[in-house]
Order: structure tokens, then C-alpha cells, then sequence
């Protein structure tokens, strides 16, 4: 596929080359336009680096080497042998959203007792991106495992429950984009020194262990890491929770947008009665009671 690219490139850029060396009329002239911009396109997209040549660096966290489908090469974990516990657990399950060419790197993970990370060798500037990739395949409920990542010292990701994000046996994707320029790494808006040296740190919480699945880093924008596959019912409660965030969203000065409100909101239950609204029943009660009284002790009256 990319031969192919390559070779539809350099024919239109040998066309241009030719048509640029006669004197055309006025329509011809368009066409070589046309031409080149189609030209600058193939250069900018199939002249490129594909996926894998970005990927500068590539652990498969508990598990032994792996080639995915878009040629990204994952090494057998470093850490083997060193730090924390690899583990296999997930192997008896099928990992939603992921291929099933590619399940085994949610397989398997790396977990420790304590704060473990990696260390990743970056020599150039640039941007990058560091994609980290979970599943939860032991815990069947949330607040069971809860930690957060660090990198170079920055919380990237802050208390990460990988359950309360896509439930159970379901790959995860966490996606921290960085860059590095002049000896400084710029992460969510902090910056610091940079030693050519990246230090991934997995931080042990108040909830278990914390662990992950497999990582690389790859230069590039947002707009170049894969997509997992779609999940209905994460779409669905994500769609819900982006309503809930419209519908707070106020005006100047607080003030609530009724544009930004949905339109039609499920009721979760029976409307709850407004605790201020008029109620005479506490006005009634001792008119009540003294009625009860006065008409017994009328009637003993009488008898006597």
C-alpha cells in the first residue's frame, strides 16, 4: 500500500516536472495546479512516516514481544524480573474494544506494591504523545483499584479507575500528549528541565495496586494515535454525561443558557414533592384535636 503511494507520487511529480517545461494555454495551466497540490498531498500523506516509524518506544507490560496490526513492534517488558509482578489473569477473558489480534496487550499487565515506572530514552524535540493502555480484568467494581501516572515528576492522570471508566474486561486507552523543546518538557500546561530521559511513574494510591498494560510513545499529534473500537454503552453514558455538563453550563453572570438544557430528559423516578411548597395539613391538626375533645366531653355533659 505504501509502495503504491509512494510510486502515484513521484508520477505526478514527474508530470508537473513536464508540464512545467512547455508553454500551456491558460487551461492547462489550472491542471498543472491541480496537479501539484495533488502532488504536495501524496508527499503529505503517504510520503510520510507511517505509525510504526513514529513509535520511537514500546513495552508490552507483563508479557513477551508483540507486532500489532498497525506494525507497532512492543517489547518483552524490561521490568521482568526487577520490579513488581507480571500477570496473566486476563488471558482467560475477551477484551472489549480491542482486536483480537491485539487483546493480549490487555491482556497481560505489570503491577507492584509500590510507586514503579519506565524509563524512555528521548534524544530529539518535538512533539510526542505517550499512550498507555488498561483493562480491568479482576475487579468487578469501582473504588477497588485507584492511582495515579506521573510523568517526569507531573500528575498526568489523576486517580485512575479504570473500572468506574469502562467497566469490566474492557481495553482503555490514556492519551498524554507532550513536547519537548529547548531542554524543556511541556506537559498540561507545567514545564520543567528535560535530561533526555522520560520517567513514566505509575503512583501506588489508598486503592490497591497500581498497574498497567502495555505503553509507547510516539511523535506526533492527538490526531495520530488509533482509536479503540466503539463501546455502545460507554457512548451512550458519555453522550449522558456531556448533556448533564450542557446543561450546567450558565451565562454571564451564572445564569443557566436554556439553548445549552436537553431537550428530553429521562425521569430516573417519581418526581420529589417540593419541600416548599404550600402545605395547611400542620394548620388543620389543632383544630382537629380540639374538636375530638370538645364533642366527647359535650356528650358527658348532656348524660348529666
Amino acid at each position: 500500500m505504501i509502495t503504491h503511494e509512494i510510486m502515484t507520487c513521484w508520477y505526478l511529480n514527474q508530470l508537473c516536472m513536464a508540464m512545467r517545461r512547455v508553454t500551456v494555454p491558460w487551461g492547462a495551466g489550472f491542471v498543472l495546479a491541480v496537479l501539484s497540490l495533488l502532488a504536495e498531498r501524496c508527499r503529505a500523506d503517504g510520503g510520510g512516516p507511517n505509525l510504526a516509524e513514529r513509535v520511537i518506544w514500546a513495552v508490552n507490560a507483563g508479557g513477551e514481544g508483540h507486532t500489532d496490526l498497525h506494525g507497532i513492534h512492543f517489547k518483552k517488558d524490561p521490568l521482568e524480573g526487577k520490579v513488581g509482578k507480571a500477570s496473566d489473569y486476563g488471558m482467560r477473558l475477551p477484551i472489549l474494544r480491542s482486536s483480537p489480534e491485539d487483546q493480549i496487550l490487555y491482556q497481560t499487565e505489570r503491577y507492584n506494591e509500590d510507586t514503579f515506572g519506565y524509563e524512555v530514552p528521548i534524544r530529539e524535540e518535538g512533539d510526542y504523545i505517550l499512550v498507555m493502555k488498561y483493562a480491568e480484568v479482576y475487579f468487578a467494581q469501582s473504588q477497588q483499584k485507584v492511582f495515579d501516572v506521573r510523568l517526569n515528576g507531573h500528575v498526568v492522570v489523576k486517580d485512575l479507575d479504570i473500572f468506574e471508566r469502562v467497566g469490566h474486561s474492557t481495553a482503555h486507552d490514556e492519551i498524554v500528549p507532550f513536547s519537548i523543546r529547548k531542554g524543556k518538557l511541556s506537559v498540561q500546561s507545567e514545564v520543567s528541565t528535560f535530561n533526555s530521559k522520560l520517567t513514566v511513574e505509575f503512583v501506588k494510591g489508598y486503592y490497591d495496586n497500581p498497574k498497567v498494560c502495555a505503553l509507547y510513545v510516539m511523535k506526533g499529534t492527538l490526531e495520530d494515535v488509533p482509536k479503540l473500537q466503539p463501546h455502545p454503552g460507554l457512548e451512550k453514558r458519555e453522550e449522558e454525561e456531556e448533556e448533564e455538563e450542557d446543561g450546567e453550563v450558565g451565562e454571564e453572570g451564572g445564569k443557566k443558557s436554556a439553548s445549552a438544557l436537553p431537550k428530553h430528559r429521562v425521569q430516573s423516578g417519581p418526581r420529589t414533592p417540593n419541600p416548599y411548597a404550600a402545605d395547611n395539613s400542620s394548620l388543620m391538626f389543632p383544630i382537629l384535636v380540639a374538636f375530638g375533645v370538645f364533642i366527647p366531653t359535650l356528650f358527658c355533659l348532656c348524660r348529666l
